[in-house]
């Protein structure tokens, strides 16, 4: 069974093996920063396996039954105005059948004016999109390994365009528990457009990342590293705006190298205290600090940092994202124990 479920892995990376550049695909918000806590530790962390049961919306395969009964909420005030949020519930049905989980993931793109060919006002349109999905992860026969997947029904408004579209996320995790150390791959958004916007069908943002996490033996830290966005090498660009000139006029274009290229794939974090009451997140996310930084001027893009308090039986978390000098994100999430 293990064989069977790797070698479909391998099948749907190796046919689905494109690079793609941010703009070139649509529902570019499926694969957005899913809560606090994966904003604190860089993004897109696959490996946490405990109550977190927003973890389940990125990788499906950590569904497990600690999940059961819990309600998240997630609010992200970001970027240009953007606001989107995250909501998940997990429900354990019995221990055979382990546990269910169902999540909602929304954007709003805010108020924007609009004109005709001819300059002329044609008044305000808005722009939002969403995602519903519903998943399961099971323990593939005795061994350390569970396999997890997601269904995803996807709307989207563009002023008078609308698109709807399926996909599915498939998850794999190790689960060492004498080391305390899991080792997960997730392949996202295999799907397509059932209807498009314009009569165009355009390409899901597919991805596939890799991420691995243990927590130390005698200090309160798990550390965290992710390896995101494996299907696309290259995946840096020239920065025209970091072109050099000599004095002849002569104009050089950046050179990113193989090392370069590696590290842009590259998230790190760590979380102080993981199972306690308070927690202290940290993380850097080497391409967005690499591609939003200014030369010759330190603004420390790519770094987050969050806390995560627990009382009773809510939990409140919040993260500071560094984008820009211009602009930042926070992370504010809420999630309650229903039981």
């Amino acid at each position: 069974m293990l064989k069977k479920i790797i070698t479909f892995f391998y099948l749907s990376c190796s046919s689905l093996v494109i690079a793609q550049v941010g703009g070139e695909t649509t529902y570019q918000f499926l694969n957005l920063i899913s809560s606090p806590r994966q904003a604190a530790l860089g993004g897109k962390i696959l490996t946490n396996v405990d109550y977190d049961v927003t973890q389940g919306l990125f990788n499906p395969a950590t569904i497990n039954i600690d999940m059961d009964n819990q309600l998240a909420v997630n609010y992200t005030s970001y970027l240009g105005g953007i606001s989107y949020g995250t909501a998940s519930y997990a429900y354990t049905v019995d221990r055979r059948t382990q546990t269910f989980h169902a999540g909602v993931t929304y954007i709003n793109y805010g108020s924007f004016d609009g004109y005709d060919e001819n300059g002329n006002s044609t008044g305000t349109f808005t722009g939002n999109e969403a995602a519903l999905s519903v998943g399961y992860a099971l323990q593939i026969g005795y061994s350390d390994f569970y396999f997890g997947a997601n269904l995803k029904f996807i709307s989207s408004k563009l002023e008078q365009y609308n698109s709807f579209g399926i996909a599915a996320d498939l998850g794999l995790i190790y689960i060492n528990e004498d080391l305390d150390f899991n080792a997960a791959i997730a392949v996202r958004n295999l799907g397509t457009q059932i209807t498009t916007y314009a009569g165009l069908n355009e390409r899901l943002p597919f991805e596939v990342d890799f991420g691995m996490s243990q927590r130390l033996e005698n200090v309160p830290i798990r550390w965290h590293v992710t390896l995101e966005n494996l299907q696309e090498w290259p995946i840096a660009r020239p920065n025209p705006a970091r072109s050099v000139s000599d004095l002849g006029g002569n104009q050089t274009d950046e050179k990113v190298g193989f090392l370069g290229q590696v590290i842009r794939h590259a998230i790190i974090g760590a979380e102080i205290f993981p199972e306690g009451g308070f927690n202290i997140r940290l993380g850097y996310n080497f391409r967005r600090g690499e591609e939003l930084r200014i030369v010759d001027q330190r603004n420390f893009s790519g770094l987050s940092a969050g806390i995560s308090i627990k009382m009773n039986k809510m939990r409140f978390s919040y993260t500071h994202a560094k984008y820009t000098s211009a602009a930042n994100s926070n992370f504010f999430g809420l999630q309650i124990d229903l039981q």
